[in-house]
């Protein structure tokens, strides 16, 4: 399906009104060159559709593209059915969708004035792969996700409140990247609270839809570790294998491998594993199990073929 560029904007300062222009310059892995919200992270560019932005015009108010926040408005592209990994292509940029929606912490004008907000859900986000011009008119083609998507959570009381550096998180985004070659990765950093990675994981597999979930950290005896147990929680179907084999691994190293309590299962179309820590730990887990994680994703979701022919 495609569509075409109906509005560019764009603000060289963050929390002030964006202002419309006839093209951009997109950065590789970066954004829209010279504007506030470009970055080495995962919102480098905004996507709202028209059609979006006529359900507020509908309630009466006068809004046009732009006025939400958006760097490019679309028309003609369905932006709202489109899952984390997809991808956008205009000219010669692609975009790659990492975020669906957006958590807004402060009610804007065109909240209070109508009561709702088209952009916190129908909103998406994408990172930029390549260089060039993108401009006013464009054709806008949407293109199916060609790898998994990977987010990976680290739970930390002192990395949450930045006492410490997360070392594992990273460190497991690299062999995942070396590995699998991912579509899209995020990270995340939490406290070791339940109800908070009870919630991340919902968001990140029931809204943002990501294949895989790799929790590190909480998983042993201690009173703040609380990773398995919430896990246990979210899951469908346990995968009693992966936990066996990564146990298993960790002994060959260490007798305190049996104090894991580490939990792997399903969530919908989704696979959580839960790791240690520690960066070593995490790695020698992972490295396990990777191998076998593209071929349990596509059973999951329902690949007919025959396991016995792969």
């Amino acid at each position: 399906m495609s569509g075409k560029i109906h509005s560019i904007n764009i603000s060289e300062k963050k929390g002030v009104q964006k202002t419309p222009v006839d093209s951009v310059e997109m950065v590789n892995d970066f954004g829209i060159k010279n504007d506030a919200h470009s970055g080495k992270w995962h919102r480098q560019v905004s996507f709202l559709a028209q059609e979006s932005i006529d359900k507020m015009v509908a309630k009466g108010l006068k809004v046009k593209g732009g006025d939400f926040a958006e760097n490019i408005t679309t028309i003609g592209v369905d932006l709202v059915s489109m899952k984390v990994g997809e991808r956008l292509k205009i000219g010669g940029v692609e975009f790659i969708i990492s975020q669906l929606g957006k958590l807004c912490h402060n009610r804007c004008a065109i909240y209070h004035a109508a009561g709702d907000c088209v952009m916190p859900r129908e909103g998406i986000f994408g990172v930029v792969k390549g260089d060039g011009e993108v401009k006013l008119g464009d054709s806008v083609e949407k293109l199916p996700k060609e790898k998994i998507t990977v987010a990976v959570v680290t739970l930390s009381d002192k990395g949450s409140k930045g006492e410490r550096v997360d070392e594992t998180g990273p460190a497991l985004i690299e062999m995942v990247k070396k590995e699998l070659d991912p579509s899209f990765t995020r990270l995340e950093l939490i406290p070791d609270e339940v109800d908070q990675l009870r919630n991340i994981i919902k968001y990140l597999i029931d809204i943002q839809g990501f294949d895989l979930v790799i929790t590190n950290g909480s998983t042993g005896l201690s009173p703040r570790d609380i990773a398995p147990d919430a896990t246990l929680e979210m899951i469908e179907k346990r995968l009693p294998g992966f936990e066996e084999a990564m146990r298993m691994e960790s002994f060959r190293k260490t007798p305190h491998a049996l104090l894991s309590r580490a939990v792997c299962g399903t969530r919908k179309d989704s696979i959580i594993l839960n790791v240690p820590g520690s960066p070593k730990g995490a790695l020698e887990n992972l490295e396990v199990v990777i191998k076998a994680l593209p071929h349990a994703i596509k059973k999951l979701q329902g690949d007919p073929a025959d396991c016995a022919a792969k």
